[in-house]
């Protein structure tokens, strides 16, 4: 490790008042009961149940981060394989449950290798399986007697999952598939844990009985022998190098040469081939399929607040530690001193909104996360049918054409989508704000902030390109707006009751009072969505134009439908009887103030839309861009602190200089470059003509 710094630098403290005294003074601003608002949006038994897994992390050497910034892609990747294993064998020794074993990986904050096997080799193996799969695959991957991923997107091919190019053809002679690669393009490409740590992989290839392609299924292969992990006969698989971010995890590729699986490889709930007659078996409802991809967009709606929030976490508490310029307007005579960067409406502007959309998107995600358990009870309790059977055979791919407007799995599947755009979109975006917010010093790897960022970044693409999602969604909200003006639309809560009511007073104009009236302002999201659906369907029913010609317009339609069922969510969260029951009455004030700013934001940043519609005046629009933004921001900034405080980040986790809770940041700063950068142990030969490279290099600690 470098040398010691000498006792003269140990002596030196920073100018001013001290980071610990700025934080303290924050929370005296504020009398909000963080407690209370962190119990309420975690509860007491997942807080405690972090403290004690934090503490049991914490203890364990192979869990030390700090040497985490200065790894190189090898480095890194050998410390999360053992952090990996560790954890899996932490997770045993203390019985943790699946959300035990989540919250771990929260708090370690980085991806592990075996991150796909955790999620989505075993999700898919327990939704899609048979009995005799389930105990020929599953029980041995709960286990960790065989090493999974979930091996869908090709070096070509990503979102388009029906343009896949390795095939699975049918032997009714032996009864077998041959998995094959018919061209480099059809390589698997980007699947974590496939790179090293798999030695089975969930392969989704275009079935073919007959010559005739049935699609893609998902296949169970195993990959690598058990004992040597060496790769088995006519398989190619490696690592597919380094990343932006993300490179703890081996992502890796995948091709084969004519490898034969057995007929039990194919995951047979919802189809299957039957090996005496070779007849393609349907699904009951092809819908079903998509539970897998539908449980992660799910998850990824409600783990975006938080992913926000860490970041929103250290902008803040860094912008009221950190000191900048004195105010233009200070009175003649004032104490001569530099603001706090948090002080100022340009800072608060970009960072108080993010804050807003935090809490939204948790409130928003919790709701996803019930709706998706909803619809699992609801098809378990159906046998697992959609009560349209018809549409099996005619319906196109894709659960949001069933029924949309009725059928839960359609609403689900629309809603999940829109929102995994939007939030995830959200997320990756503000963080990259927060970063910019923390000015010179975010840029440093001891913000916490960029990567964090890196890593996160896959997340708007993977599960659904964010883009690419939004036709669903847009194609879902036009058959349901064709229902309603063909009178066959239920009469339910759902967007067809939106789309009604638009029709209804589409004539008379909105007249909502966005700026005193918080349901108003929820109508005005909706009324937008109708408006931009039915302008929507002229486009494409009436004016026929091309479905790509219209893609900018589903777009925005999308990001309306997200933006109308985040604000919804949020105001009927706040509403709810277990907030008010649960909160007192100055935190439910101070939560409706986050979401009228998060509300007038988007509404701001949308105006044409909302004016255009008729659900806004132009003068309400400037009146949310002047007087009431600026307002809201002015009313929440003493409690900014403390708000980011209730999201409960402890230091380990958020491994961050510049949002340490104690607010010693320019010490911290100094101490992981002088102190902990192994850089500053080496001595170097600077001269040109010196072949030497280090004079002095201090070998490598083993982990």
């Amino acid at each position: 490790m470098p040398r010691p710094n000498p006792d003269w630098v140990k002596a030196l403290t920073p100018s001013g008042p001290q980071g610990s005294e700025l934080l303290k003074q924050e929370r005296a601003k504020s009398a909000l009961n963080i407690d209370q608002l962190a119990s309420f949006m975690f509860t007491d038994e997942v807080l405690a149940r972090k403290a004690k897994i934090l503490a049991i992390l914490q203890a364990d050497p192979t869990f030390d981060k700090s040497q985490n910034y200065f790894r190189g892609r090898t480095d890194r990747f050998e410390a999360a394989l053992a952090r990996a294993k560790a954890l899996r064998r932490l997770s045993v020794k203390h019985s943790w449950s699946d959300d035990d074993y989540t919250m771990a990986n929260d708090l370690i904050s980085e991806p592990t290798p075996y991150g796909l096997h955790a999620s989505m080799f075993l999700k898919t193996l327990e939704e899609q399986s048979t009995p005799e799969q389930k105990k020929r695959f599953l029980e041995p991957a709960r286990n960790y007697e065989i090493i999974g991923c979930y091996a869908q997107t090709e070096l070509g091919h990503g979102s388009n999952v029906r343009g896949l190019e390795t095939t699975a053809t049918w032997n009714p002679q032996d009864k077998t598939f041959t998995l094959h690669s018919p061209h480099l393009t059809a390589s698997k490409w980007w699947i974590g844990s496939l790179g090293k740590a798999a030695n089975h992989a969930v392969v989704v290839a275009q079935l073919i009985i007959a010559g005739k392609t049935y699609g893609p299924h998902p296949f169970v292969v195993q990959i690598r022998d058990l004992k040597t992990h060496e790769p088995l006969d006519n398989i190619h698989v490696g690592d597919i190098g380094p990343k932006f971010g993300y490179n703890t995890m081996d992502n890796g590729f995948l091709l084969f040469n004519q490898h034969k699986i057995p007929h039990i490889s194919l995951l047979g709930r919802f189809s299957s081939v039957d090996p005496n007659t070779s007849k393609y078996i349907r699904p009951s409802n092809p819908a079903l399929v998509y539970g897998t991809m539908t449980y992660i967009r799910s998850g990824i709606v409600f783990q975006s607040g938080s992913t926000l929030a860490r970041g929103v976490t250290i902008a803040t508490r860094y912008c009221a530690v950190r000191r900048q310029f004195q105010d233009r307007d200070t009175p003649k005579g004032a104490p001569a001193g530099e603001n706090q960067v948090l002080d100022y409406t340009m800072v608060q502007f970009r960072i108080l909104p993010l804050l807003a959309a935090s809490y939204a998107m948790h409130f928003t995600g919790r709701s996803m996360i019930n709706l998706y358990n909803a619809n699992q009870k609801r098809m378990a309790q159906a046998g697992a049918a959609i009560s349209d059977k018809s549409a099996s055979s005619k319906r196109s791919p894709g659960p949001e054409e069933i029924n949309a407007g009725s059928d839960m799995l359609a609403d689900l599947h629309a809603v999940s989508c829109a929102l995994k755009s939007f939030s995830s979109t959200t997320a990756a975006e503000g963080l990259e704000v927060c970063r910019r917010a923390c000015g010179g010093h975010g840029y440093s790897a001891f913000s916490g902030i960029g990567s964090w960022y890196a890593d996160y970044l896959p997340t708007v693409t993977w599960e659904g390109d964010n883009y690419m999602l939004t036709q669903q969604v847009a194609r879902y909200l036009l058959k349901s707006a064709r229902l309603v003006l063909a009178g066959k639309a239920p009469d339910n809560d759902g967007i067809a009751k939106t789309f009604k009511n638009f029709k209804r007073r589409q004539d008379f104009g909105a007249a909502f009072d966005v700026l005193d009236n918080d349901q108003d302002l929820v109508d005005a999201f909706g009324w937008r969505v109708a408006f931009l659906t039915f302008e929507a369907l002229r486009h494409r029913d009436e004016e026929k134009q091309s479905w790509n010609s219209l893609l900018i317009d589903f777009w925005r339609l999308s990001t309306a439908y997200a933006q109308y069922m985040v604000v919804k969510n949020f105001y009927e969260a706040l509403q709810s009887p277990e907030t008010t029951s649960s909160l007192d009455p100055e935190t439910v004030a101070l939560l409706h103030k986050l979401f009228q700013l998060f509300a007038l934001t988007h509404l701001s940043q949308h105006a044409s839309e909302f004016f255009t519609s008729g659900a806004t005046t132009v003068r309400q629009i400037q009146l949310a861009r002047t007087k009431r933004t600026l307002a809201l921001l002015d009313e929440i900034r003493p409690h900014a602190v403390r708000l980011v405080d209730a999201w409960k980040f402890p230091d380990w986790q958020l491994d961050s200089s510049l949002g340490r809770e104690d607010g010693k940041v320019y010490e911290d700063l100094f101490h992981r470059a002088s102190q902990v950068n192994p850089l500053n142990d080496i001595t170097i030969d600077p001269y040109p003509n010196s072949d030497v490279l280090f004079k002095t290099k201090t070998e490598k600690a083993k982990l």
